[in-house]
């Protein structure tokens, strides 16, 4: 980790355990090195800082290209690793940024459902994270937040001190859909991309937290 990632990294740790008392479960799913995708549910924005206070790795985050023209803050996003996109996020540089990180052997965080949930309930996943997911080589591992919506969801204007936990599942992998992307048509092509969405979205929501049986919320269709 960089000087200042590291600052970032113990001061959120710091926050989460004795603020929001946090709990991590399978961080060891987690490759150490290499490329990976971390692709999560999205309830807050409390959601990033806490999947990557998780793990004992340098992550990449995803910030709004505009910000980085502000002085100090585009200094400070470039410490803390994080990669200029567009406002929607599915622009074309945002998408080699995010290749350019990930062919550098980075980790970064994508949410598949695109924006945080308007109740607390998981989001269909859009398309976007397929073609991110079809286009690098990196493994993804499916990651469940829990108790972040209540901490500082939405309709919050300050965090609460609940206590939230983040959950980390084990690696997947899309070598065949992959192959497959190689050489199919068009049209399959935007299918292979949102049934690579959908099934993480899908294992995201098997994803339960070891200390209390927290029911998992449906998945839209």
């Amino acid at each position: 980790m960089r000087f200042w990632y590291r600052v970032g990294w113990l001061v959120s740790r710091a926050v989460f355990t004795f603020y929001f008392r946090f709990r991590t479960y399978t961080p060891e799913n987690v490759p150490l090195n290499g490329p990976v995708i971390l692709a999560s549910n999205h309830a807050s924005y409390l959601d990033p800082p806490l999947v990557g206070s998780g793990i004992k790795r340098p992550i990449n985050y995803l910030a709004r290209q505009s910000l980085f023209s502000i002085w100090p803050f585009g200094w400070l996003l470039r410490q803390l690793n994080s990669v200029p996109v567009d406002r929607d996020g599915g622009g074309a540089a945002g998408l080699r940024a995010i290749l350019d990180r990930l062919l550098s052997g980075g980790g970064i965080i994508l949410f598949p459902e695109g924006t945080r949930t308007q109740d607390g309930n998981l989001q269909p996943a859009r398309s976007g994270i397929g073609l991110t997911v079809i286009k690098s080589l990196a493994p993804v591992v499916p990651v469940r937040v829990f108790g972040t919506y209540e901490a500082f969801g939405r309709h919050h204007r300050v965090p609460r001190p609940r206590r939230v936990s983040v959950k980390y599942g084990c690696p997947m992998l899309f070598e065949a859909l992959r192959e497959e992307s190689k050489t199919c048509t068009k049209p399959r092509l935007k299918e292979i991309y949102q049934q690579v969405a959908d099934e993480i979205m899908a294992e995201i929501a098997k994803l339960q937290p070891n200390e209390h049986p927290l029911s998992a919320s449906p998945v839209p269709r």
